[in-house]
C-alpha cells in the first residue's frame, strides 16, 4: 500500500515538472497534473490540499537532490584547491537547471514564494543552511562557522546566475564564470578576514 501510495505521489510530481516546463507555474492545475500522472483529481488531494503544495513538494525533491549531489560529489580531500568545491557546487545548480524537469521554472520556490520551502524561513536561507551542513560535515566544523559566509556566497551566486538563467541579458557560459569568479573572491576574503 505505502508503495503503491509512493509511487502515485512521485507521479504527481513527474507530471507537475513537465506541465510546469510546457505551461508554467500560472498554466499548470491540479485537474491538468492529475491527468497527466494518470490519477483521479481526487487521489492528487489525497496527497496535496493544492497545486502549491504540489510544488512545494517538488521543490523540496529538488533541494534534496541538490544537496545529496553536493554531499556525493564534492571530495574536499582530494580538491586541488577549495574553490574547485564553489565550481562544483555552481555547477551543479546549473546542470540541474539544464536538466532537472520543471527545475528552471521553479527553482527552489522562490518564483512562487520566498518561503515556500518552510514556513517561516525564506527558501535562500534553507538552501544555505543545507550547502553548510554538507560542507561543515565534509570538513569536521560547526555548521555555524560557515552559515554567514555560504548564505551571502549564494545570494550572490544565484544573483549572477539569474543574468543568464531567468532574465537572460548575458551568454550563460560568462555568467557561469563570472558567478564562480565571484563567488571564489568573497570567500577568499572571508578566509583571508579569519587569518
Amino acid at each position: 500500500m505505502q508503495q503503491r501510495s509512493a509511487k502515485r505521489v512521485e507521479q504527481m510530481l513527474k507530471a507537475c515538472a513537465e506541465l510546469i516546463d510546457e505551461l508554467g507555474y500560472d498554466g499548470v492545475t491540479t485537474t491538468l497534473i492529475a491527468e497527466r500522472a494518470g490519477v483521479a483529481v481526487g487521489s492528487l488531494y489525497q496527497f496535496f490540499p493544492d497545486k502549491r503544495a504540489v510544488v512545494q513538494a517538488l521543490t523540496k525533491r529538488h533541494l534534496d537532490h541538490f544537496t545529496s549531489q553536493i554531499d556525493k560529489r564534492l571530495d574536499w580531500e582530494h580538491l586541488e584547491h577549495w574553490w574547485h568545491g564553489v565550481d562544483t557546487i555552481i555547477d551543479i545548480y546549473v546542470e540541474m537547471y539544464r536538466t532537472i524537469p520543471g527545475f528552471s521554472h521553479v527553482r527552489f520556490g522562490d518564483v512562487i514564494d520566498i518561503r515556500l520551502i518552510e514556513d517561516g524561513r525564506d527558501n535562500n536561507s534553507v538552501i544555505a543552511e543545507q550547502i553548510a551542513k554538507v560542507v561543515a560535515g565534509k570538513n569536521n566544523v560547526p555548521v555555524e562557522s560557515l552559515y554567514r559566509q555560504i548564505t551571502v556566497a549564494s545570494d550572490i551566486g544565484d544573483a549572477i546566475l539569474a543574468l543568464a538563467f531567468r532574465r537572460k541579458l548575458f551568454p550563460e557560459e560568462d555568467m557561469v564564470n563570472e558567478a564562480k569568479q565571484v563567488v571564489r573572491a568573497y570567500l577568499a576574503g572571508q578566509m583571508y578576514r579569519q587569518d
